[in-house]
Protein backbone atom coordinates (compact mmCIF):
# COMPACT_ATOMS: atom_id res chain seq x y z
CA UNK A 1 0.00 0.00 0.00
CA UNK A 2 2.83 2.25 -1.04
CA UNK A 3 1.44 6.18 -1.43
CA UNK A 4 -1.58 5.64 1.22
CA UNK A 5 -1.46 9.05 2.65
CA UNK A 6 -5.28 9.63 3.44
CA UNK A 7 -8.45 7.59 3.52
CA UNK A 8 -9.24 8.67 -0.14
CA UNK A 9 -5.83 7.03 -1.03
CA UNK A 10 -6.83 3.86 1.33
CA UNK A 11 -10.51 3.87 -0.07
CA UNK A 12 -9.32 3.37 -3.68
CA UNK A 13 -6.70 0.97 -2.94
CA UNK A 14 -8.99 -0.98 -1.40
CA UNK A 15 -11.51 -0.59 -3.92
CA UNK A 16 -8.88 -1.96 -6.46
CA UNK A 17 -8.41 -4.77 -4.38
CA UNK A 18 -11.86 -5.46 -4.29
CA UNK A 19 -12.45 -5.41 -7.56
CA UNK A 20 -9.81 -7.77 -8.10
CA UNK A 21 -11.34 -10.44 -5.40
CA UNK A 22 -14.83 -10.10 -7.00
CA UNK A 23 -13.32 -10.81 -10.59
CA UNK A 24 -11.44 -13.48 -9.02
CA UNK A 25 -14.79 -15.16 -7.19
CA UNK A 26 -16.56 -14.85 -10.11
CA UNK A 27 -14.14 -17.25 -11.84
CA UNK A 28 -13.79 -19.24 -8.83
CA UNK A 29 -17.65 -19.69 -7.58
CA UNK A 30 -18.26 -21.99 -10.73
CA UNK A 31 -15.67 -24.14 -9.69
CA UNK A 32 -16.93 -24.45 -6.33
CA UNK A 33 -20.41 -25.40 -7.61
CA UNK A 34 -18.77 -28.22 -9.91
CA UNK A 35 -17.33 -29.66 -6.86
CA UNK A 36 -19.77 -29.48 -4.22
CA UNK A 37 -21.88 -32.81 -3.89
CA UNK A 38 -24.56 -31.20 -2.52
CA UNK A 39 -27.43 -30.07 -4.86
CA UNK A 40 -28.46 -26.59 -2.56
CA UNK A 41 -24.95 -25.97 -2.14
CA UNK A 42 -24.32 -25.85 -5.86
CA UNK A 43 -27.45 -24.14 -6.14
CA UNK A 44 -25.88 -21.48 -3.77
CA UNK A 45 -22.85 -20.88 -5.43
CA UNK A 46 -24.38 -20.42 -8.95
CA UNK A 47 -26.77 -17.82 -7.36
CA UNK A 48 -23.97 -16.18 -5.74
CA UNK A 49 -22.51 -16.12 -9.14
CA UNK A 50 -25.04 -14.40 -10.70
CA UNK A 51 -25.06 -11.54 -7.27
CA UNK A 52 -21.12 -11.53 -7.94
CA UNK A 53 -21.43 -10.20 -11.40
CA UNK A 54 -23.92 -7.56 -10.20
CA UNK A 55 -21.31 -6.39 -7.27
CA UNK A 56 -18.92 -6.01 -9.97
CA UNK A 57 -20.75 -3.82 -11.79
CA UNK A 58 -21.65 -2.27 -8.59
CA UNK A 59 -17.75 -1.72 -8.13
CA UNK A 60 -17.71 -0.39 -11.77
CA UNK A 61 -20.14 2.25 -10.48
CA UNK A 62 -18.31 3.12 -7.44
CA UNK A 63 -15.63 3.84 -9.90
CA UNK A 64 -16.71 5.63 -12.02
CA UNK A 65 -18.78 7.55 -8.99
CA UNK A 66 -15.42 8.85 -7.38
CA UNK A 67 -13.68 10.10 -11.18
CA UNK A 68 -11.57 6.90 -11.90
CA UNK A 69 -10.96 4.42 -14.65
CA UNK A 70 -12.23 0.74 -12.80
CA UNK A 71 -8.61 -1.24 -12.71
CA UNK A 72 -8.14 -4.22 -10.15
CA UNK A 73 -5.02 -4.88 -8.38
CA UNK A 74 -3.68 -8.38 -6.96
CA UNK A 75 -5.70 -9.41 -3.74
CA UNK A 76 -2.92 -11.80 -2.28
CA UNK A 77 -5.85 -12.22 0.15
CA UNK A 78 -8.22 -13.94 -2.40
CA UNK A 79 -5.33 -15.30 -4.06
CA UNK A 80 -4.62 -17.36 -1.15
CA UNK A 81 -7.85 -18.07 -0.18
CA UNK A 82 -8.50 -19.99 -3.70
CA UNK A 83 -5.59 -21.75 -3.21
CA UNK A 84 -7.17 -23.21 0.04
CA UNK A 85 -9.83 -24.30 -2.01
CA UNK A 86 -7.68 -26.02 -4.65
CA UNK A 87 -5.58 -27.50 -1.64
CA UNK A 88 -8.46 -29.23 -0.57
CA UNK A 89 -9.95 -30.22 -4.11
CA UNK A 90 -6.64 -31.84 -3.86
CA UNK A 91 -6.75 -33.73 -0.47
CA UNK A 92 -10.87 -34.49 -0.75
CA UNK A 93 -10.53 -35.77 -4.34
CA UNK A 94 -13.90 -37.70 -4.36
CA UNK A 95 -17.62 -35.85 -3.74
CA UNK A 96 -18.88 -35.94 -0.03
CA UNK A 97 -20.80 -34.63 2.67
CA UNK A 98 -17.16 -34.04 4.12
CA UNK A 99 -15.34 -32.17 0.98
CA UNK A 100 -18.56 -30.04 1.11
CA UNK A 101 -17.90 -28.88 4.98
CA UNK A 102 -14.58 -28.27 3.50
CA UNK A 103 -16.19 -26.08 0.33
CA UNK A 104 -18.33 -24.29 2.53
CA UNK A 105 -15.62 -23.37 5.17
CA UNK A 106 -13.42 -21.91 1.99
CA UNK A 107 -16.37 -19.86 0.59
CA UNK A 108 -17.17 -18.26 4.51
CA UNK A 109 -13.10 -17.86 4.74
CA UNK A 110 -13.95 -15.33 0.92
CA UNK A 111 -17.38 -14.17 2.56
CA UNK A 112 -15.51 -13.22 5.38
CA UNK A 113 -13.02 -11.35 4.05
CA UNK A 114 -15.27 -9.48 1.68
CA UNK A 115 -17.76 -8.38 4.58
CA UNK A 116 -14.91 -7.11 6.25
CA UNK A 117 -13.80 -5.09 3.52
CA UNK A 118 -16.95 -3.50 2.57
CA UNK A 119 -17.26 -3.08 6.01
CA UNK A 120 -14.37 -0.89 6.11
CA UNK A 121 -15.11 0.73 2.30
CA UNK A 122 -18.58 1.83 3.80
CA UNK A 123 -17.41 2.98 6.81
CA UNK A 124 -14.82 5.34 4.86
CA UNK A 125 -17.35 6.36 2.41
CA UNK A 126 -19.10 7.41 5.03
CA UNK A 127 -16.57 9.60 6.48
CA UNK A 128 -15.27 11.54 3.41
CA UNK A 129 -18.36 12.32 2.02
CA UNK A 130 -19.19 9.80 -0.76
CA UNK A 131 -22.46 9.53 -0.24
CA UNK A 132 -23.40 8.88 -4.15
CA UNK A 133 -21.55 5.44 -3.40
CA UNK A 134 -22.73 4.66 0.03
CA UNK A 135 -25.83 2.60 -1.11
CA UNK A 136 -23.94 0.89 -3.70
CA UNK A 137 -21.48 -0.87 -1.07
CA UNK A 138 -24.12 -1.08 1.49
CA UNK A 139 -26.27 -3.36 -1.41
CA UNK A 140 -22.93 -5.60 -2.01
CA UNK A 141 -22.35 -5.62 2.28
CA UNK A 142 -25.79 -7.33 2.61
CA UNK A 143 -25.41 -9.37 -0.21
CA UNK A 144 -22.49 -11.01 1.30
CA UNK A 145 -23.58 -11.06 4.80
CA UNK A 146 -27.05 -12.76 2.87
CA UNK A 147 -24.35 -15.53 1.57
CA UNK A 148 -22.65 -15.85 4.76
CA UNK A 149 -25.74 -16.48 6.27
CA UNK A 150 -27.19 -19.09 3.47
CA UNK A 151 -23.98 -21.05 3.70
CA UNK A 152 -23.96 -21.14 7.65
CA UNK A 153 -27.40 -22.78 7.17
CA UNK A 154 -27.10 -25.56 4.67
CA UNK A 155 -23.44 -26.37 6.79
CA UNK A 156 -25.18 -26.71 10.08
CA UNK A 157 -29.02 -27.47 8.50
CA UNK A 158 -27.39 -30.48 6.93
CA UNK A 159 -23.82 -31.16 5.53
CA UNK A 160 -22.22 -31.14 9.16
CA UNK A 161 -24.15 -33.66 10.28
CA UNK A 162 -23.69 -36.07 6.79
CA UNK A 163 -20.18 -35.71 7.06
CA UNK A 164 -20.28 -37.14 10.86
CA UNK A 165 -21.64 -39.36 9.82
CA UNK A 166 -19.49 -40.46 6.84
CA UNK A 167 -16.73 -43.39 7.51
CA UNK A 168 -13.48 -41.84 8.23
Amino acid sequence: MAGVKSLDDLFLTTLKDVYYAERQAVKALPKMAKAAHTPELRDAFMLHREQTNGQVERLKQVFQAIGKRPQGVTCEAMNGLNAEFEELLEEAKEPSAVRDAGIIACAQAIEHYEIARYGAMLAWAKATGKTEVVELLKATLEEEKGTDALLNKLANGQVNKAAAKEAA
